[in-house]
């Protein structure tokens, strides 16, 4: 069997996506029983991912090419190259995909945050991304979902019939995993954390429903959380949507609340394994990774009851309604105070994540590449 990824999503500009590609290629290859062709972007900023780490499979032969994912050229130069290629099944990691192609394909799907949070664009991008979207599943014979959670999603809105989908979970990347006490403690220190820090790791678009997880935090420290505790809010941040911050200079919380920004790939593991906790209160995920990388890094998670995200944290997490700002503050004080608790769901968590692997994920997919054939 000859497959052909898209794999230009490994890059920069796609974190997440590309994350998603780089680990499943990677796990595929060795279960493959004939050649992966990888398609990647010749020319993008990669910092995060070595390519040749895919090199080094015999069977995987990686294909640069100049042509940006978004442009023209992808529908009228692409086809061409594919054919050429004479794949026998295609795999695109992005709704923006080649319409007219030579062999069966499949296309990965992630959320429907455009359709649950219209108000998030434009009434003509609302448009551009329901067109996009509505074309690429039109030129897919199958899906691979990331999600139950996301799969129920496609149905609904899009009407896609249940039986063309394949759930495949996302997994944790192997540098997740707990470190030493004293090696978390120095990073701490090297960073200039506070030793107890609650932490959020995410963007701050509105789904991610940042004011009142800084509403909670304050409900919690009324009612009584200890004075050293800050809460560490880091991941990408949209000038757009300031609103967090807001509430933390409004809240009196700014001593309380460090805004971190991006975070690295090198410090990320470490940043979770350092928290005491981690706690994610999304109002809607596809799947909900942080979580589990949380976890897997050994740190107890409190996290929202959103669908996809109780997919992943299971009975490992302690659950709240995300609307409600005392039942968060209520976790959050749990999972602060409580030493024997945060030991349990520690354990729990490590237990979890481990049922999350990308050689089940590229299982999966195989089995789904092969129901083309």
């Amino acid at each position: 069997m000859r497959i052909l990824i898209d794999a230009r999503v490994i890059q920069d500009h796609f974190p997440g996506i590309g994350r998603y590609a780089f680990n499943l290629i990677d796990a595929l290859a060795p279960l493959l029983d004939g050649e992966a062709l990888v398609l990647t972007a010749k020319d993008a900023r990669n910092t995060r991912y070595d390519l040749a780490r895919l090199d080094r499979h015999p069977n995987v032969e990686r294909i640069p090419i100049d042509i940006p994912i978004v442009h023209p050229r992808s529908q009228t130069a692409l086809p061409g190259l594919l054919r050429g290629l004479r794949p026998d099944v295609m795999h695109f990691l992005y709704n923006v995909r080649p319409l007219r192609v030579s062999a069966p394909s499949l296309l990965t799907l992630y959320d429907v945050i455009p359709r649950r949070f219209p108000n998030y664009f434009s009434p003509l991008t609302r448009w551009k991304i329901e067109g996009v979207q509505r074309l690429a599943l039109r030129a897919s014979q199958a899906f691979l979902s990331i999600s139950q959670a996301t799969a129920r999603d496609f149905a609904t809105f899009y009407g896609v019939a249940p039986e063309r989908i394949t759930v495949t979970p996302l997994a944790p990347d192997p540098i997740f995993h707990p470190r030493p006490s004293a090696a978390l403690a120095a990073f701490r220190r090297r960073q200039g954390l506070p030793d107890v820090y609650l932490l959020y790791l995410g963007s701050n678009k509105p789904h991610k429903n940042l004011p009142r997880l800084v509403r909670a935090w304050k409900a919690a420290l009324d009612a009584g959380l200890g004075q050293e505790a800050q809460l560490v809010i880091a991941g990408h941040w949209d000038p757009r949507y300031p609103e967090a911050r807001e509430w933390a200079m409004t809240l009196g919380l700014v001593e309380r609340v460090q805004f971190w920004g991006p975070v690295s790939g090198e410090d990320l593991p470490w940043l979770y394994g350092a928290a005491r906790a981690f706690i994610f209160p999304s109002l809607y995920e596809g799947f909900g990774l942080p979580a589990l990388e949380a976890m897997a890094s050994g740190s107890p998670v409190g996290a929202s009851r959103a669908p996809g995200l109780s997919e992943v944290v299971g009975e490992s997490a302690l659950t709240f309604d995300p609307t409600d700002i005392e039942a968060m503050a209520g976790v959050m004080l749990r999972l602060m105070r409580d030493a024997g608790l945060r030991s349990h769901l520690r354990k729990a968590g490590l237990a979890r994540a481990a049922q999350f692997t990308w050689q089940r994920t590229a299982r999966l997919t195989l089995e789904a590449y092969r129901a083309l054939l």
